[in-house]
């Protein structure tokens, strides 16, 4: 595919994804839902780390309200069906980390699509939005399942019914993101954090995400079963063994990500 609406970088396992309309503060619109996806999806495949980020003064506005006719003819219903799981889900399943580098606004849509991922950073500048009361509608792309789960549901509620803006540092308070940085460090923090992942333990990180994402639905028994099984894959791994002769001769370990 060739990208109109996002760039695509590739280099020493870490894909970095920008969206790349900077004149609609990065606005969703369905070319860019479907190039994400793409991109996404395609990382997976290659890369030890992917990560998502924006160009310009926002990280993502949320749906692109600037197109009056396809809004007007927009069947929210299947659009959210058709080309927001597709996009939410690639980052769901991605086989490897996926760190949200939140550069700016995050709103509605936007703001979701930075808390779906598995890590998000931002800068001090930045803000999420759950915009959508603003304009008579409810959170979506996944925003009602993350948020009670990640601040609490009294939280979660005022968000959503206020529409407040909420601030990176805030955000990091409340536990919604991973770390809010100053701006003139957000690049090299959250490239040093990719860059980490991007050489660690790939197989032992996949297995992370797998186990997490389980662990809404299980069991606590069925949580140590499934601990059990997935440690005892990664303890076949050649990671596992490089790990201990590192820790035991006192060096870096060296992961090849297998």
């Amino acid at each position: 595919m060739e990208y109109q609406t996002i760039t695509r970088m590739d280099r020493d396992g870490m894909a970095v994804i920008t969206l790349n309309r900077p004149e609609v503060m990065n606005a969703l619109n369905a070319q860019m839902r479907a190039e994400i996806t793409h991109a996404v999806e395609d990382a997976g495949k290659t890369a030890r780390v992917v990560v998502l980020t924006g160009t310009g003064r926002a990280f993502c506005s949320g749906q692109d309200l600037g197109d009056k006719a396809a809004v007007s003819d927009m069947n929210l219903e299947r659009t959210l069906r058709d080309e927001y799981i597709p996009m939410l889900m690639a980052i769901v399943d991605c086989p490897v980390p996926v760190i949200a580098a939140v550069n700016g606004t995050a709103a509605g849509a936007g703001a979701n699509l930075a808390l779906i991922c598995d890590i998000v950073i931002a800068a001090e500048n930045a803000s999420f939005i759950q915009a959508f009361t603003r304009i008579g509608l409810i959170p979506d792309a996944g925003g009602t399942w993350v948020l009670p789960r990640m601040i609490g549901m009294q939280r979660a509620m005022g968000a959503a019914l206020f529409a407040d803006k909420i601030s990176a540092s805030q955000a990091a308070q409340w536990g919604m993101i991973w770390e809010a940085v100053p701006e003139a460090e957000f690049e090299g923090t959250w490239r040093a954090r990719a860059e980490h992942l991007a050489t660690g333990p790939t197989e032992a990180y996949r297995k992370i995400k797998k186990v997490m994402q389980a662990s809404a639905g299980n069991s606590l028994e069925e949580q140590f079963l499934m601990e059990g099984q997935l440690q005892g894959d990664c303890g076949r791994t050649r990671d596992f063994k490089e790990g201990v002769l590192a820790f035991l001769e006192k060096r870096p370990a060296r992961f090849e990500g297998r």
